[in-house]
């Protein structure tokens, strides 16, 4: 078969910029050591941040779900995918984030897609963090909907777009080029919003990561919930990497600050601290049966297997009952930043994050060459760390994501540190 000429064109320019992308082969199970070609190595890449992916508990209810249903669920939830596992995680869930329901999506992305296209569309707008994650920004294009984004974390921009103030207008600019564009996402182009500011009629939905994927900075939740409920507008919040880790009872941001009651729908994933595959919304009731009735990205796929969700409800009862995991995680992340910052690396913006610290850390490395070559010398010394690069990250800022687990240690990240500091003096100087 042969290929088009730009495809190996667009190939060789990733190459040449140092953005080209290829993907590592693991021989082992999730953990803080993972096999790679053949030699086991120190791993900082895991989402995996309770260690719950290879839970003996968590493995037996999966297990046990399979001698009962079977892997596949074998067709969408609205045909005969739906199972008694789907209704009864999905009830765990709802307790869980104290809302009246929950929806079970295959995953985190498709949940995403299918909550925001059921809750606005072609003459709506969306009020966006500009860091939020890519699914947001392709869930946007998908609905139709306007799309306006203030800086990260930056409630007083948020509040002068949703007050219609026409100086939030330079933010609306984001036709640049596709490798030049920052944020997680690619911005739908169509339906930016001009110096006009918001459209003057139609729906309003303001979209955020709560816990921010690629720095571990946490959003202004409790300025945003205000801002909100002043402005009558919806509020969407993706809890992916906040579920099981933060919160009194690890509900998330949301629950640590308090602010649960006044969003309109929260997304949460199984895939990351519940160390699993799938994603889900709570919400009322009507939000849940609205998606389930408009929500293509729920209504057009085969469902989660059956053996998937009771794997869910093993690993949300350890959340549940185990709240020492997730202090243990957040104070190794303290301790990590500490020692980041007493050696000289930049860690990003320290807001939010150092006064509660999550699983995820940067370092700010800059140029794509620059972190990639850091992150090939750490894995020949026995540590997979990868690059972050554009366009996941702003052109400047790729990094090294760090992310941490419960299942680290203090000798493990002391270890990264000093690997860290080597490299980082045995660059040429000037």
């Amino acid at each position: 078969m042969r290929n088009p000429d730009f495809i190996r064109e667009t190939l060789d320019d990733l190459r040449a910029r140092g953005l080209y992308r290829c993907l590592v082969a693991l021989g082992s199970a999730a953990g803080p050591h993972v096999e790679i070609g053949g030699r086991t190595v120190l791993q900082f890449a895991s989402n995996n941040y309770l260690g719950l992916a290879s839970d003996p508990r968590v493995k037996e209810a999966a297990r046990t779900a399979l001698e009962r249903w079977g892997w596949g669920a074998g067709a969408s939830r609205l045909v005969a995918g739906h199972t008694e596992a789907h209704a009864r995680l999905e009830a765990d869930l709802a307790a869980f984030k104290h809302t009246e329901a929950a929806l079970v999506f295959p995953t985190g992305y498709m949940t995403n897609l299918g909550v925001v296209t059921a809750l606005v569309g072609r003459g709506d707008t969306v009020v966006m963090d500009r860091a939020n994650h890519a699914s947001l920004y392709d869930a946007v294009r998908l609905a139709g909907a306007a799309l306006v984004r203030y800086a990260q974390a930056d409630a007083n921009a948020a509040t002068e777009l949703l007050a219609g103030d026409s100086r939030a207008a330079p933010l609306l600019n984001h036709r640049a080029p596709l490798r030049k564009r920052g944020g997680s996402g690619d911005p739908p182009r169509r339906h930016d919003v001009g110096k006009e500011g918001l459209a003057e009629s139609g729906r309003r939905l303001l979209v955020t990561d709560t816990v921010f994927s690629m720095d571990g900075r946490c959003a202004p939740l409790a300025a945003l919930a205000e801002l909100c409920r002043r402005e009558n507008c919806m509020m969407l919040l993706d809890e992916a990497h906040a579920t099981g880790v933060l919160g009194p009872t690890g509900a998330g941001l949301a629950e640590e600050l308090g602010i649960a009651e006044g969003i309109t729908a929260g997304v949460g994933t199984l895939s990351k601290a519940l160390g699993g595959i799938g994603g889900f919304v709570a919400a009322s009731r009507d939000v849940c049966d609205l998606i389930v009735n408009r929500g293509r990205p729920f209504i057009y796929t085969t469902a989660l297997p059956a053996a998937a969700c009771e794997a869910a409800r093993a690993a949300l009862r350890i959340v549940r009952t185990e709240p020492d995991r997730r202090r243990r995680l957040l104070d190794l992340s303290k301790r990590l930043r500490t020692r980041l910052l007493e050696e000289g690396f930049d860690i990003g913006a320290e807001d939010g994050a150092a006064s509660l610290p999550t699983p995820i850390v940067p370092v700010i490395l800059g140029d794509p060459e620059r972190a990639v070559a850091f992150a090939g010398a750490l894995l020949e010394r026995g540590v997979f760390c990868p690059a972050i690069r554009p366009p996941t990250v702003p052109p400047g800022t790729s990094r090294l994501r760090i992310s941490l687990t419960v299942e680290h240690t203090e000798d493990d990240t002391e270890r990264l540190v000093r690997a860290l500091v080597k490299l980082r003096d045995a660059e040429p100087q000037g």
